[in-house]
């Protein structure tokens, strides 16, 4: 109800919108509109009331709150079940804990706040309040386990695709799912999976993009290595906007990925590599070697020629890939 008397007052700013025509439309009583606009000044919005002429929305909190988030959401399914809470320990232990509990397909877990925030290969994610697009969606895919890794390469694609809408923002992506700034990380994706024999029960895609992180906020030893969005763009950016953006098109992706397979979200994420064509040195738990990225295979492998003509290909997680423009010591 409170989402629909915001879209109701965000399409007639700034002009006011009577207590009358909003009863009338939503079906309720005069009074209980007045409660849901107390309820929503509570939670941050500027909300005048005019005499005898009605309400007017001045301003918005920035909140990733579901009444926020709808009024932004364009996708058919995924982000219709919203779980939100200011803090958590990570959205991903909330996303699986609602799957196993057998919660809709497309949940939507939203956090302003994570206390222990996740990243591939059991690396924390620095996730402060208000700062950054902290989310994990619940897939139950009809694909057998093992296509499982390549949803994040998909959501990958699906955040670039969402950020580069934003004057003066190009980022790429470096393999797997890294997605960078001006060579800085500004995402992190883990994907976390349960599994039968032939069968996925749910996966959890957890999202972490670093929006609007003051300098002065970043941990000393992250410094070199972080970016926000904020950093670069020419214009105002809203994170509830980025965040409805991220699922509409992983909605798209998942959905293609489901009915021709992955091969066409592989395309998508060619178009945003900045692995690809590299000089690179892959560090893998048995060997180290030098080579130059070649492509991706048809399970998201990538494929590296060594520089004495063998040709590999690296599995995700075994493995650290850096680009490089020589070899040696010139390797980052």
């Amino acid at each position: 109800m409170r989402a629909e008397i915001l879209e109701l007052l965000r399409s007639r700013t700034p002009e006011p919108v009577s207590g009358e025509e909003i009863s009338a439309r939503l079906g309720v009583s005069r009074t209980a509109v007045w409660k849901h606009i107390q309820t929503l000044k509570n939670l941050g919005y500027e909300i005048e009331s005019v005499p005898k002429k009605g309400y007017i929305l001045r301003s918005a909190p920035d909140l990733l709150s579901p009444e926020e988030i709808v009024t932004h959401l364009h996708t058919d399914w995924v982000g219709h079940h919203i779980h939100y809470m200011k803090t958590t320990n990570s959205t991903n232990e909330v996303g699986k804990k609602l799957a196993s509990e057998g919660c809709a397909d497309g949940m939507t877990v939203v956090a302003e706040e994570q206390t222990s925030g996740k990243g591939r290969l059991a690396r924390g994610w620095f996730s402060p309040y208000g700062r950054g697009v902290w989310v994990s969606v619940v897939l139950r895919p009809p694909f057998l386990p093992e296509e499982a890794p390549k949803c994040t390469l998909m959501a990958a694609v699906a955040v670039v695709k969402a950020i580069n809408k934003y004057k003066g923002v190009n980022a790429h992506i470096k393999w797997p799912n890294d997605v960078l700034l001006n060579g800085k990380k500004m995402v992190g994706i883990l994907t976390e999976m349960s599994a039968e024999f032939g069968k996925i029960n749910y996966i959890v895609i957890g999202t972490g993009i670093n929006t609007n992180v003051p300098r002065s906020m970043v941990p000393d030893e992250l410094k070199p290595l972080a970016i926000s969005v904020a950093d670069v763009a020419k214009e105002p950016i809203q994170r509830v906007q980025i965040l409805a953006d991220y699922l509409k098109n992983l909605e798209e992706l998942y959905t293609v990925a489901c009915k021709e397979g992955f091969n066409p979200v592989f395309d998508e994420w060619r178009k945003y590599s900045n692995t690809i064509g590299q000089a690179v040195k892959v560090i893998a738990p048995d060997k180290t070697y030098f080579g130059t990225a070649v492509d991706i295979d048809e399970n998201g492998l990538l494929i590296v020629k060594r520089d004495d003509g063998i040709t590999e290909k690296v599995i995700a997680g075994d493995v650290s890939i850096r680009p490089a423009s020589a070899r040696g010591k010139l390797y980052s």
